[in-house]
Protein backbone atom coordinates (compact mmCIF):
# COMPACT_ATOMS: atom_id res chain seq x y z
CA UNK A 1 0.00 0.00 0.00
CA UNK A 2 3.05 2.46 0.75
CA UNK A 3 4.21 2.28 -3.14
CA UNK A 4 0.98 2.76 -3.97
CA UNK A 5 0.13 5.82 -2.12
CA UNK A 6 3.40 6.91 -3.28
CA UNK A 7 2.34 6.52 -6.81
CA UNK A 8 -1.07 8.37 -5.99
CA UNK A 9 0.35 11.15 -4.78
CA UNK A 10 3.07 11.28 -7.84
CA UNK A 11 0.36 10.81 -10.44
CA UNK A 12 -1.60 13.56 -8.92
CA UNK A 13 0.68 15.66 -7.97
CA UNK A 14 1.52 15.62 -11.80
CA UNK A 15 -2.16 17.17 -12.62
CA UNK A 16 -2.14 19.27 -9.92
CA UNK A 17 0.85 20.94 -11.29
CA UNK A 18 -0.11 20.88 -14.80
CA UNK A 19 -2.93 22.80 -13.92
CA UNK A 20 -0.19 25.92 -12.06
CA UNK A 21 2.24 25.48 -15.16
CA UNK A 22 0.98 28.37 -17.39
CA UNK A 23 2.78 26.61 -20.56
CA UNK A 24 1.26 23.39 -20.27
CA UNK A 25 -2.01 24.47 -18.45
CA UNK A 26 -2.59 26.04 -22.00
CA UNK A 27 -1.59 23.38 -24.43
CA UNK A 28 -2.13 19.69 -21.53
CA UNK A 29 -1.48 17.41 -24.73
CA UNK A 30 2.04 18.64 -25.18
CA UNK A 31 2.94 17.20 -21.69
CA UNK A 32 3.48 13.41 -22.22
CA UNK A 33 3.63 12.65 -18.45
CA UNK A 34 -0.32 13.72 -18.14
CA UNK A 35 -1.32 10.87 -20.56
CA UNK A 36 0.46 8.57 -18.88
CA UNK A 37 -0.71 9.81 -15.09
CA UNK A 38 -4.37 9.27 -15.99
CA UNK A 39 -4.40 6.58 -17.46
CA UNK A 40 -2.15 5.03 -14.61
CA UNK A 41 -4.57 7.00 -12.07
CA UNK A 42 -7.45 5.16 -13.85
CA UNK A 43 -5.65 1.38 -13.10
CA UNK A 44 -5.14 2.04 -9.49
CA UNK A 45 -8.61 3.34 -9.17
CA UNK A 46 -9.82 -0.14 -10.85
CA UNK A 47 -7.03 -2.45 -8.38
CA UNK A 48 -8.27 -0.19 -4.85
CA UNK A 49 -11.97 -0.08 -5.77
CA UNK A 50 -12.31 2.67 -3.72
CA UNK A 51 -14.88 5.53 -3.85
CA UNK A 52 -12.47 7.80 -1.40
CA UNK A 53 -10.09 7.37 -4.07
CA UNK A 54 -12.13 8.11 -7.24
CA UNK A 55 -13.25 10.80 -5.87
CA UNK A 56 -10.03 12.78 -5.14
CA UNK A 57 -8.96 11.99 -8.56
CA UNK A 58 -11.78 12.89 -10.54
CA UNK A 59 -11.80 16.96 -9.63
CA UNK A 60 -8.23 16.67 -11.54
CA UNK A 61 -9.66 14.65 -14.45
CA UNK A 62 -12.30 17.12 -14.91
CA UNK A 63 -10.29 19.96 -15.46
CA UNK A 64 -7.87 18.43 -17.39
CA UNK A 65 -10.30 17.55 -19.85
CA UNK A 66 -11.54 20.99 -19.84
CA UNK A 67 -8.45 22.54 -20.69
CA UNK A 68 -7.30 20.20 -22.87
CA UNK A 69 -10.99 20.96 -24.60
CA UNK A 70 -10.24 24.53 -24.17
CA UNK A 71 -6.94 24.17 -26.39
CA UNK A 72 -8.20 22.71 -29.20
CA UNK A 73 -10.02 26.22 -30.48
CA UNK A 74 -6.24 27.81 -29.82
CA UNK A 75 -5.65 28.25 -33.69
CA UNK A 76 -1.20 28.01 -32.39
CA UNK A 77 -1.76 24.67 -31.22
CA UNK A 78 -0.78 21.78 -33.21
CA UNK A 79 -0.72 19.10 -29.96
CA UNK A 80 -2.98 16.11 -30.77
CA UNK A 81 -4.95 15.76 -27.96
CA UNK A 82 -7.42 12.72 -29.00
CA UNK A 83 -4.96 10.36 -26.94
CA UNK A 84 -5.20 12.39 -23.81
CA UNK A 85 -8.90 12.92 -24.19
CA UNK A 86 -9.88 9.30 -25.11
CA UNK A 87 -8.24 8.67 -21.67
CA UNK A 88 -10.07 11.18 -19.53
CA UNK A 89 -13.27 9.77 -21.17
CA UNK A 90 -12.41 6.26 -20.32
CA UNK A 91 -12.08 7.22 -16.50
CA UNK A 92 -15.49 9.05 -17.13
CA UNK A 93 -17.19 5.38 -18.77
CA UNK A 94 -15.38 3.23 -15.39
CA UNK A 95 -16.62 5.78 -12.67
CA UNK A 96 -19.08 7.99 -13.82
CA UNK A 97 -21.52 5.92 -11.66
CA UNK A 98 -19.57 7.16 -8.47
CA UNK A 99 -18.45 10.39 -9.35
CA UNK A 100 -22.18 11.10 -10.72
CA UNK A 101 -20.40 12.60 -14.28
CA UNK A 102 -22.53 11.61 -16.95
CA UNK A 103 -20.21 10.78 -20.17
CA UNK A 104 -22.60 12.21 -22.85
CA UNK A 105 -21.86 15.48 -22.93
CA UNK A 106 -18.17 14.90 -23.03
CA UNK A 107 -18.52 12.14 -25.67
CA UNK A 108 -20.40 14.68 -27.83
CA UNK A 109 -18.04 17.24 -27.19
CA UNK A 110 -14.88 14.87 -28.07
CA UNK A 111 -16.28 14.12 -31.16
CA UNK A 112 -17.13 17.52 -32.40
CA UNK A 113 -14.20 19.29 -31.04
CA UNK A 114 -11.24 16.76 -31.11
CA UNK A 115 -12.08 13.88 -33.69
CA UNK A 116 -13.48 16.46 -36.33
CA UNK A 117 -10.18 17.62 -36.09
CA UNK A 118 -7.93 14.37 -35.86
CA UNK A 119 -9.42 11.39 -37.77
CA UNK A 120 -6.99 11.92 -40.37
CA UNK A 121 -3.84 10.77 -37.60
CA UNK A 122 -3.97 7.31 -38.25
CA UNK A 123 -2.51 6.73 -34.03
CA UNK A 124 -6.06 9.09 -32.81
CA UNK A 125 -8.32 6.76 -35.37
CA UNK A 126 -7.34 3.57 -34.06
CA UNK A 127 -7.24 5.02 -30.30
CA UNK A 128 -10.58 5.99 -31.31
CA UNK A 129 -11.75 2.74 -32.69
CA UNK A 130 -10.44 1.13 -30.09
CA UNK A 131 -11.79 2.82 -27.35
CA UNK A 132 -15.29 2.46 -29.24
CA UNK A 133 -14.86 -1.52 -29.70
CA UNK A 134 -13.97 -2.06 -26.01
CA UNK A 135 -17.12 0.16 -25.17
CA UNK A 136 -19.14 -1.31 -26.65
CA UNK A 137 -22.01 -2.35 -24.82
CA UNK A 138 -21.51 0.33 -22.37
CA UNK A 139 -22.16 2.72 -24.93
CA UNK A 140 -24.50 1.21 -26.76
CA UNK A 141 -26.99 0.60 -23.55
CA UNK A 142 -26.36 4.08 -21.81
CA UNK A 143 -25.38 6.36 -24.62
CA UNK A 144 -27.15 4.58 -27.46
CA UNK A 145 -27.63 7.39 -29.73
CA UNK A 146 -24.22 8.69 -29.99
CA UNK A 147 -22.39 6.97 -32.62
CA UNK A 148 -25.78 6.82 -35.08
CA UNK A 149 -25.34 10.65 -34.74
CA UNK A 150 -21.57 10.75 -35.59
CA UNK A 151 -21.50 7.92 -38.09
CA UNK A 152 -20.73 10.37 -41.15
CA UNK A 153 -17.50 11.47 -38.87
CA UNK A 154 -16.69 7.88 -38.56
CA UNK A 155 -17.11 6.82 -42.23
CA UNK A 156 -14.36 9.78 -42.77
CA UNK A 157 -12.27 7.77 -40.74
CA UNK A 158 -12.11 4.78 -42.00
CA UNK A 159 -12.24 6.33 -45.63
CA UNK A 160 -9.04 8.39 -44.88
CA UNK A 161 -7.38 5.32 -42.81
CA UNK A 162 -7.86 2.80 -45.31
CA UNK A 163 -7.94 -1.53 -44.90
CA UNK A 164 -5.11 -1.29 -41.67
CA UNK A 165 -8.14 -0.35 -39.72
CA UNK A 166 -10.80 -2.31 -41.39
CA UNK A 167 -11.24 -4.87 -38.85
CA UNK A 168 -11.30 -2.75 -35.83
CA UNK A 169 -14.33 -0.70 -37.57
CA UNK A 170 -16.00 -3.82 -38.38
CA UNK A 171 -16.54 -4.26 -34.91
CA UNK A 172 -18.03 -0.83 -34.13
CA UNK A 173 -20.04 -0.45 -37.13
CA UNK A 174 -23.26 -2.52 -36.07
CA UNK A 175 -23.69 0.77 -33.42
CA UNK A 176 -23.88 2.96 -36.36
CA UNK A 177 -27.26 1.56 -36.91
CA UNK A 178 -30.07 2.64 -35.55
CA UNK A 179 -33.99 3.52 -37.14
CA UNK A 180 -32.51 7.06 -37.35
CA UNK A 181 -29.68 6.29 -39.24
CA UNK A 182 -30.37 3.16 -41.01
CA UNK A 183 -31.59 5.39 -44.69
CA UNK A 184 -29.45 8.24 -44.40
CA UNK A 185 -26.33 5.86 -43.96
CA UNK A 186 -26.66 3.91 -46.85
CA UNK A 187 -26.28 6.29 -49.22
CA UNK A 188 -23.07 7.48 -47.27
CA UNK A 189 -21.87 3.67 -47.61
CA UNK A 190 -22.64 3.48 -51.18
CA UNK A 191 -20.48 7.12 -51.92
CA UNK A 192 -17.35 6.11 -49.81
CA UNK A 193 -15.36 6.54 -53.22
CA UNK A 194 -16.66 9.85 -53.46
CA UNK A 195 -16.24 11.06 -49.72
CA UNK A 196 -12.54 10.02 -50.26
CA UNK A 197 -12.32 11.97 -53.30
CA UNK A 198 -13.85 15.06 -51.43
CA UNK A 199 -11.29 14.53 -48.49
CA UNK A 200 -8.38 13.95 -50.87
CA UNK A 201 -9.77 17.56 -53.01
CA UNK A 202 -9.94 19.24 -49.54
CA UNK A 203 -6.63 18.27 -48.63
CA UNK A 204 -4.90 19.16 -51.94
CA UNK A 205 -6.85 22.37 -51.81
CA UNK A 206 -5.97 23.22 -47.86
CA UNK A 207 -3.65 21.38 -46.69
CA UNK A 208 -3.12 18.32 -43.98
CA UNK A 209 -6.59 17.18 -42.84
CA UNK A 210 -4.69 16.83 -39.64
CA UNK A 211 -5.16 19.41 -36.69
CA UNK A 212 -7.78 20.92 -39.07
CA UNK A 213 -11.67 21.23 -39.11
CA UNK A 214 -13.19 20.51 -42.05
CA UNK A 215 -15.98 22.63 -41.34
CA UNK A 216 -14.20 25.49 -40.93
CA UNK A 217 -12.67 24.95 -44.22
CA UNK A 218 -16.10 24.86 -45.89
CA UNK A 219 -16.60 27.89 -44.49
CA UNK A 220 -13.26 29.82 -45.39
CA UNK A 221 -14.72 28.73 -49.28
CA UNK A 222 -17.93 30.35 -48.15
CA UNK A 223 -17.35 34.04 -49.42
CA UNK A 224 -16.07 32.05 -52.94
CA UNK A 225 -18.83 29.74 -53.53
CA UNK A 226 -20.97 32.96 -52.84
CA UNK A 227 -19.33 35.00 -55.60
CA UNK A 228 -19.19 32.01 -58.23
CA UNK A 229 -23.30 31.69 -57.56
CA UNK A 230 -23.88 35.75 -58.35
CA UNK A 231 -21.35 34.95 -61.03
CA UNK A 232 -23.51 32.54 -62.66
CA UNK A 233 -26.79 34.00 -61.68
CA UNK A 234 -25.34 37.28 -63.92
CA UNK A 235 -23.54 36.36 -66.38
CA UNK A 236 -24.94 32.07 -67.08
CA UNK A 237 -21.40 30.77 -65.74
CA UNK A 238 -21.73 27.72 -63.93
CA UNK A 239 -19.66 27.07 -60.71
CA UNK A 240 -17.62 24.50 -62.43
CA UNK A 241 -16.49 26.05 -65.14
CA UNK A 242 -13.93 27.79 -63.18
CA UNK A 243 -13.25 30.67 -65.52
CA UNK A 244 -10.96 30.95 -68.23
CA UNK A 245 -7.54 31.64 -66.13
CA UNK A 246 -8.00 28.20 -64.30
CA UNK A 247 -4.91 26.25 -64.54
CA UNK A 248 -5.85 23.12 -63.40
CA UNK A 249 -9.21 21.37 -61.88
CA UNK A 250 -7.23 21.53 -58.42
CA UNK A 251 -6.33 25.36 -59.00
CA UNK A 252 -10.04 26.05 -57.28
CA UNK A 253 -11.67 25.28 -54.09
CA UNK A 254 -14.78 26.56 -55.39
CA UNK A 255 -16.05 22.88 -55.42
CA UNK A 256 -15.56 21.55 -52.08
CA UNK A 257 -18.47 24.12 -51.07
CA UNK A 258 -20.90 22.48 -53.80
CA UNK A 259 -23.68 21.42 -51.65
CA UNK A 260 -22.90 17.57 -52.50
CA UNK A 261 -19.77 18.00 -50.96
CA UNK A 262 -21.17 19.80 -48.41
CA UNK A 263 -23.00 16.74 -47.58
CA UNK A 264 -20.41 14.63 -48.21
CA UNK A 265 -18.09 16.25 -45.68
CA UNK A 266 -20.60 16.71 -42.89
CA UNK A 267 -19.90 15.05 -39.50
CA UNK A 268 -23.06 14.48 -38.09
CA UNK A 269 -26.47 12.65 -39.24
CA UNK A 270 -29.27 15.30 -39.87
CA UNK A 271 -31.23 13.16 -42.06
CA UNK A 272 -31.57 11.98 -45.50
CA UNK A 273 -30.44 14.11 -48.14
CA UNK A 274 -31.09 13.71 -51.90
CA UNK A 275 -27.63 13.84 -53.75
CA UNK A 276 -27.70 15.07 -56.85
CA UNK A 277 -25.09 13.31 -59.19
CA UNK A 278 -25.53 16.20 -61.77
CA UNK A 279 -24.56 19.30 -59.61
CA UNK A 280 -21.30 20.91 -60.87
CA UNK A 281 -19.20 19.50 -58.41
CA UNK A 282 -20.07 15.94 -58.43
CA UNK A 283 -19.54 16.03 -62.36
CA UNK A 284 -16.42 17.57 -62.16
CA UNK A 285 -15.40 15.24 -59.02
CA UNK A 286 -16.60 12.14 -60.99
CA UNK A 287 -15.11 13.15 -64.09
CA UNK A 288 -11.24 13.48 -62.56
CA UNK A 289 -12.09 10.27 -61.03
CA UNK A 290 -12.45 8.53 -64.52
CA UNK A 291 -9.63 10.22 -66.08
CA UNK A 292 -6.76 10.03 -63.71
CA UNK A 293 -4.91 7.04 -61.99
CA UNK A 294 -6.54 6.27 -58.40
CA UNK A 295 -5.37 6.81 -55.43
CA UNK A 296 -3.81 4.20 -52.71
CA UNK A 297 -6.68 5.33 -50.28
CA UNK A 298 -9.13 5.76 -53.29
CA UNK A 299 -8.38 1.66 -54.17
CA UNK A 300 -8.74 0.74 -50.79
CA UNK A 301 -12.20 2.05 -49.99
CA UNK A 302 -13.45 0.29 -53.15
CA UNK A 303 -12.79 -2.70 -51.26
CA UNK A 304 -14.14 -1.61 -48.07
CA UNK A 305 -17.13 -0.45 -49.00
CA UNK A 306 -18.96 -3.33 -50.69
CA UNK A 307 -17.91 -5.38 -47.38
CA UNK A 308 -19.48 -2.85 -45.43
CA UNK A 309 -22.66 -3.16 -47.08
CA UNK A 310 -22.43 -6.60 -47.07
CA UNK A 311 -22.78 -6.21 -43.01
CA UNK A 312 -25.37 -3.56 -43.54
CA UNK A 313 -27.75 -5.77 -45.45
CA UNK A 314 -27.25 -8.39 -43.17
CA UNK A 315 -28.36 -6.81 -40.28
CA UNK A 316 -31.05 -5.31 -41.86
CA UNK A 317 -32.88 -8.56 -42.57
CA UNK A 318 -32.17 -9.95 -39.56
CA UNK A 319 -32.85 -6.83 -36.98
CA UNK A 320 -34.47 -4.19 -39.07
CA UNK A 321 -38.46 -3.46 -39.23
CA UNK A 322 -40.40 -3.82 -42.41
CA UNK A 323 -41.10 0.08 -42.67
CA UNK A 324 -37.82 1.51 -42.63
CA UNK A 325 -37.02 -1.82 -44.96
CA UNK A 326 -39.79 -0.64 -46.98
CA UNK A 327 -38.35 2.90 -46.98
CA UNK A 328 -35.46 1.94 -48.57
CA UNK A 329 -36.08 -0.02 -51.02
CA UNK A 330 -36.68 2.96 -53.14
CA UNK A 331 -33.33 4.09 -52.63
CA UNK A 332 -31.73 1.16 -54.32
CA UNK A 333 -33.91 1.63 -56.95
CA UNK A 334 -32.41 5.32 -57.49
CA UNK A 335 -29.22 4.25 -56.82
CA UNK A 336 -28.83 1.59 -58.86
CA UNK A 337 -27.82 3.75 -61.61
CA UNK A 338 -25.73 5.94 -59.74
CA UNK A 339 -22.41 4.67 -58.58
CA UNK A 340 -18.87 5.75 -58.37
CA UNK A 341 -17.60 4.82 -62.04
CA UNK A 342 -15.54 2.10 -61.51
CA UNK A 343 -16.03 -1.45 -63.25
CA UNK A 344 -15.24 -3.53 -60.80
CA UNK A 345 -16.88 -1.38 -57.53
CA UNK A 346 -20.20 -0.73 -59.47
CA UNK A 347 -20.68 -4.31 -60.57
CA UNK A 348 -20.11 -5.68 -57.02
CA UNK A 349 -22.55 -2.93 -55.34
CA UNK A 350 -25.25 -3.38 -57.79
CA UNK A 351 -25.00 -6.88 -57.69
CA UNK A 352 -25.62 -6.76 -53.91
CA UNK A 353 -28.07 -4.15 -54.05
CA UNK A 354 -30.42 -6.09 -56.35
CA UNK A 355 -29.65 -9.69 -54.12
CA UNK A 356 -31.21 -7.66 -51.07
CA UNK A 357 -34.14 -6.24 -52.90
CA UNK A 358 -35.05 -9.44 -53.94
CA UNK A 359 -34.51 -11.21 -50.49
CA UNK A 360 -36.55 -8.51 -49.10
CA UNK A 361 -39.56 -9.12 -51.89
CA UNK A 362 -39.17 -12.53 -50.98
CA UNK A 363 -39.75 -12.15 -47.06
CA UNK A 364 -42.20 -9.64 -47.57
CA UNK A 365 -44.19 -9.72 -50.98
CA UNK A 366 -46.93 -6.95 -50.12
CA UNK A 367 -43.70 -4.62 -50.35
CA UNK A 368 -44.28 -5.30 -54.35
CA UNK A 369 -48.00 -3.56 -54.09
CA UNK A 370 -46.92 -0.86 -51.15
CA UNK A 371 -44.14 0.24 -53.83
CA UNK A 372 -46.04 0.00 -56.95
CA UNK A 373 -45.31 3.64 -58.15
CA UNK A 374 -41.61 3.57 -57.45
CA UNK A 375 -41.19 -0.31 -59.15
CA UNK A 376 -43.72 1.51 -62.34
CA UNK A 377 -41.34 4.35 -62.58
CA UNK A 378 -38.53 2.10 -62.86
CA UNK A 379 -40.10 0.37 -65.52
CA UNK A 380 -40.55 2.92 -67.44
CA UNK A 381 -36.86 3.55 -67.41
CA UNK A 382 -35.66 -0.21 -68.60
CA UNK A 383 -34.96 1.47 -72.11
CA UNK A 384 -32.58 4.43 -70.42
CA UNK A 385 -29.41 2.47 -69.87
CA UNK A 386 -28.21 -1.37 -69.14
CA UNK A 387 -28.41 -0.66 -65.53
CA UNK A 388 -32.07 0.66 -65.45
CA UNK A 389 -32.62 -2.33 -67.84
CA UNK A 390 -31.21 -5.00 -65.36
CA UNK A 391 -33.04 -3.33 -62.50
CA UNK A 392 -36.26 -3.47 -64.21
CA UNK A 393 -35.82 -7.13 -65.12
CA UNK A 394 -35.35 -7.97 -62.18
CA UNK A 395 -38.32 -6.15 -60.69
CA UNK A 396 -40.72 -7.58 -63.56
CA UNK A 397 -38.97 -11.57 -62.22
CA UNK A 398 -40.18 -10.63 -58.61
CA UNK A 399 -44.00 -9.58 -60.28
CA UNK A 400 -44.51 -12.43 -61.76
CA UNK A 401 -42.84 -14.90 -59.16
CA UNK A 402 -44.47 -13.30 -55.93
CA UNK A 403 -47.91 -12.56 -57.96
CA UNK A 404 -47.78 -8.37 -57.77
CA UNK A 405 -47.92 -8.89 -53.72
CA UNK A 406 -50.27 -11.22 -53.36
CA UNK A 407 -54.28 -11.65 -53.16
CA UNK A 408 -54.54 -9.03 -50.25
CA UNK A 409 -53.45 -6.57 -53.23
CA UNK A 410 -54.92 -7.17 -56.28
CA UNK A 411 -55.89 -3.45 -57.78
CA UNK A 412 -51.75 -2.96 -57.57
CA UNK A 413 -51.17 -6.48 -58.69
CA UNK A 414 -53.63 -5.39 -61.63
CA UNK A 415 -51.56 -2.31 -62.54
CA UNK A 416 -48.44 -4.09 -62.13
CA UNK A 417 -49.82 -6.56 -64.45
CA UNK A 418 -50.78 -4.37 -66.99
CA UNK A 419 -47.36 -2.13 -66.95
CA UNK A 420 -45.46 -5.62 -67.42
CA UNK A 421 -47.68 -5.92 -70.66
CA UNK A 422 -47.01 -2.03 -71.97
CA UNK A 423 -43.21 -2.88 -71.27
CA UNK A 424 -43.17 -6.35 -73.35
CA UNK A 425 -45.64 -4.09 -76.13
CA UNK A 426 -43.08 -1.82 -76.55
CA UNK A 427 -40.45 -4.56 -76.28
CA UNK A 428 -41.85 -5.83 -78.94
CA UNK A 429 -43.01 -3.00 -81.11
CA UNK A 430 -38.91 -1.57 -81.42
CA UNK A 431 -38.06 -5.35 -82.80
CA UNK A 432 -40.75 -5.83 -85.06
CA UNK A 433 -40.34 -1.89 -86.37
CA UNK A 434 -44.51 -1.59 -85.41
CA UNK A 435 -44.90 2.11 -85.21
CA UNK A 436 -48.07 2.89 -83.49
CA UNK A 437 -49.94 6.24 -83.23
Amino acid sequence: MDDRSRDWDFYLRTLSNSARDTSIASDPASDSTLLQSVKKLNELCKAENSEDLILRVYPHINKLFQRSVASLSQPQSRTSNGLLLLAILQFYLDFGDVVLHDADPSLRTFFRTCLSREFADPVVAEATLEFLSTNKRKLLSSFPTLLPQFFPLLLKLIAWNGEKLEKLFLRVFPGLISSGSFLPLFPSLVDLPILVVALEKVERSSGSLVGNSIASIQKSTAPEMLLALMDEAYTGTTIGDGGGDSESEDSSTIDVADPVFLDLLKDENDGLAERQWNSPGMAAALQAAINTPQSDRLKHVLKIAPRLIDVYFAIALRDVNDSLICALIPLLMSRNSTIFPDKTFSYEVRKRLLEFMLSAFQRSPDFIALLKKPIMDRLAEAYDSPEKAELALQLCWAIGEHGGGGSSHKDAARELFEGLELLLYENLSSISGIHTD
